[in-house]
């Protein structure tokens, strides 16, 4: 993508902000973000950074190409308050969209995730049947029925990403994040403090751990081929929990166990794992980093 005007909503969080310092290089960037789950600091110079409620009608939207990553993306945050949670991730996308429309742009890629898929061992197509078991997912579901309207009501090239368990580690655009971080810079952040890192159940658990790079390159790539519909990124390939701490535990020369706990969560998915092969035929994209490099990349700033 070059010189084009665009807009990151949820631009200074984890993901936002990897896509909007990759593209500032070459186009005119602004990052919306009210900074509940972003901050700032995450941004490079030559990101435009406004602050912002995605409900709000007063940040810039005339722009060549709207990047929708605004969300409140903790299935606990829904469930707690499910009216925020649809206002932010079903309004605050519509909001944003038909500001950006009104304005003239005709490229929208939204976030969407795989959680709708529940507790798969083997890779989950797109076009298979999906459920909502959690507000969360209802929002992100609600999300890819009004892109669809976008795309076939006003013609626009309307793309939804279902994102695979996406990591980067404290050193990187994470740790703002906390608690609500990925259980990669989680269990790192914790081991090289010497502490056990709690796993729920037995540890057996696996997901699909998609670095934020290749993630960020997957959002610019659906931009560039104008895509419309729904498609995964992920690796496809699996680690369980287990395997994970076992990797940290390599990467940093330690030796902690992790403590085992009983899930607090009804309904918990215990497995997942893309098939991004819709997303490979479209644009030809493939994920680069794999868990274990993944994993060495998430350590290194302890060392």
């Amino acid at each position: 993508m070059h010189d084009q005007r665009v807009l990151v909503t949820g631009g200074a969080g984890f993901i936002g902000s990897n896509l909007a310092n990759r593209l500032a290089s070459d186009n005119d960037v602004i990052a919306v973000d009210d900074t509940y789950l972003g901050t700032p600091e995450n941004l490079h110079s030559d990101v435009e950074f406004v602050e912002a409620d995605v409900l709000d009608d007063d940040y810039p939207a005339d722009v060549d190409v709207l990047f929708h990553l605004a969300a409140l993306s903790s299935r606990n945050m829904h469930e707690n308050d499910p009216q925020r949670g649809c206002r932010v991730n079903v309004e605050g996308f519509v909001n944003a969209a038909e500001r950006a429309r009104r304005e003239g742009c005709e490229t929208v890629v939204y976030a969407s995730t795989s959680s709708i898929y529940g507790s798969r061992t083997e890779p989950s197509p797109v076009d298979m049947d999906v459920e909502a078991h959690t507000a969360y997912e209802a929002s992100k579901l609600a999300r890819e029925r009004y892109a669809e309207y976008y795309a076939n009501h006003h013609d626009m090239n309307v793309a939804g990403l279902r994102f695979f368990s996406v990591y980067q580690g404290f050193g990187g655009n994470e740790k703002h994040k906390g608690e609500y971080a990925n259980t990669v810079a989680q269990f790192a952040d914790a081991i090289a403090n010497d502490e056990a890192p709690e796993l729920f159940g037995d540890g057996t658990q696996t997901r699909d751990f998609t670095h934020v790079r290749d993630v960020a390159r997957a959002c610019e790539l659906a931009a560039d081929h104008e895509l419309t519909g729904v498609y995964n990124v992920g690796t496809e390939e699996a680690y369980s929990f287990n395997e994970m701490v076992a990797m940290i535990n390599d990467a940093l020369d330690t030796d902690i166990d992790p403590v085992y706990i009983e899930c607090p969560f009804d309904g918990y998915v215990h497995d997942t794992m893309a098939d991004y092969s819709t997303f490979h035929d479209a644009t030809g994209w493939e994920p680069e980093i794999d868990f274990e490099e993944g994993v060495t990349l998430v350590c290194e700033p302890y060392e």
